[in-house]
């Protein structure tokens, strides 16, 4: 029978404890009347009620009875205890923003900056640009041996390739509008931001492990996004966090953004803006984000949530499956949205209803052996007018085309 050292040194067995919790509950709290009932010393029975709260022994249900008001008000009392300590042992989402990274907003419940909200009084405005960052798997490694040549991936090309995309964004962008008369831009965070240790594979062929990966892409981003703040005024930053960053071995649907280097990764980042006015971040703490830009109303979520698909539809299926079912699940709390965006995939798709990002990372081991279709390493680029809704739109990418090397046959003299 299990056992447990009362603050004499004497064990105390399972029965006893529960006899002593049992005895109070019965005198409806009255230490001094159950000590009597057990004829023992009241100190006695003191020292067994905080053995049996070590040991977590609660009353039998049998002994209490929920119409005895001093009952009631005995179970009240042991519940506000136990919230209490509850609180103490538990940070929720603001206190670890505020009390560890020691941010001073409020990220969770950002209201969107009046720029993205706000029509600009001429119709010959171009709109607000949104350049969707998402799939960047920075650390990861991908051999051009392994895929037949047709791309390649380390950190250095990494870093290039978001230079590439910022220069690329910019360009694409003066050509819409050479006065770059924009009113800031949106940048969605979509996750995936990092490889991260998810399968033993990953563990062992990434260019460094996940917390130095994230300070190295820290850096990165913090001067991608001041880069665009210095070019447009204004960014906007909505987050959710991927599934390739988690510290877990399965996704947690409880306090997902907890165990997520890309939730850290973009906590660090609003914290480091904290103090400039022209870049606003919102990091909700559920897996989806919801913003307007105008009048349109977007959903951004990761995507690894829809599985599926086969070899004629590919993922289209499982998207469109999943858009239907957030539209539906969304209508009937009153938050409809007019497109989704998401990630994951590795694939760029862009249709009236939903946008699916493609990779920074590009094609890789994994999509060879499963026979995917070749697709280059890009991030959406798109437009949102307050009268036309969404207007341009664009990949943006982001390495030279690589050519597959021609395979030698082997062949053996007769």
């Amino acid at each position: 029978m299990p056992t447990q050292k009362t603050s004499s040194g004497r064990k105390l067995d399972r029965a006893t404890a529960q006899q002593a919790v049992d005895a109070v509950t019965r005198s409806e709290g009255n230490v001094v009347k159950a000590a009597s009932n057990l004829r023992i010393p009241r100190e006695t029975l003191v020292t067994r009620l905080r053995t049996a709260d070590l040991m977590g022994v609660k009353p039998s249900p049998e002994i209490e009875d929920m119409n005895n008001v001093a009952h009631v008000k005995l179970r009240l009392k042991r519940l506000e205890k136990d919230y209490v300590e509850l609180q103490k042992k538990t940070l929720d989402a603001s206190a670890i923003k505020r009390q560890i990274i020691g941010l001073q907003q409020d990220v969770a419940a950002s209201d969107p900056p009046d720029w993205t909200i706000n029509a600009p009084r001429s119709d010959s405005a171009p709109g607000v640009p949104l350049l969707f960052l998402s799939d960047l798997h920075w650390s990861e490694i991908v051999h051009p041996s392994q895929i037949n040549g047709v791309n390649r991936y380390n950190l250095d090309i990494a870093r290039r390739r978001m230079r590439t995309l910022g220069e690329g964004a910019v360009r694409l962008l003066s050509i819409i509008s050479p006065k770059m008369d924009y009113p800031g831009i949106v940048i969605p965070l979509g996750g995936d931001m990092i490889s991260g240790n998810i399968h033993d594979e990953l563990t062992a062929t990434n260019e460094m492990n996940s917390m130095p990966t994230v300070l190295d892409l820290f850096g990165e981003l913090a001067g991608f996004i001041g880069g665009m703040a210095d070019k447009f005024g204004k960014v906007f930053c909505p987050c959710v966090t991927g599934n390739h960053g988690r510290d877990t071995t399965k996704i947690w649907g409880k306090d997902r953004h907890h165990t997520s280097f890309d939730w850290l990764l973009y906590c660090f980042l609003a914290k480091h803006f904290e103090n400039d006015k022209r870049i606003t971040f919102f990091i909700p703490d559920g897996p989806d984000a919801y913003f307007k830009i105008f009048n349109h109303r977007y959903l951004l979520t990761h995507g690894d949530q829809f599985r599926g698909g086969d070899g004629m539809i590919g993922a289209l299926g499982p998207i469109i499956r999943g858009d239907h079912k957030k539209r539906s699940r969304n209508a009937q709390i009153s938050m409809e949205y007019d497109t989704m965006l998401l990630g994951h995939w590795h694939q760029y798709i862009h249709l009236t209803r939903l946008i699916v990002n493609g990779s920074l990372k590009g094609y890789d081991e994994y999509a060879y052996s499963n026979n995917f279709g070749y697709e280059q390493p890009q991030q959406a680029l798109w437009i949102t007018h307050p009268k036309y809704g969404i207007t341009f739109r664009s990949p943006v990418f982001v390495d030279r085309v690589e050519k597959a090397t021609k395979a030698s046959w082997v062949s053996v003299a007769a």
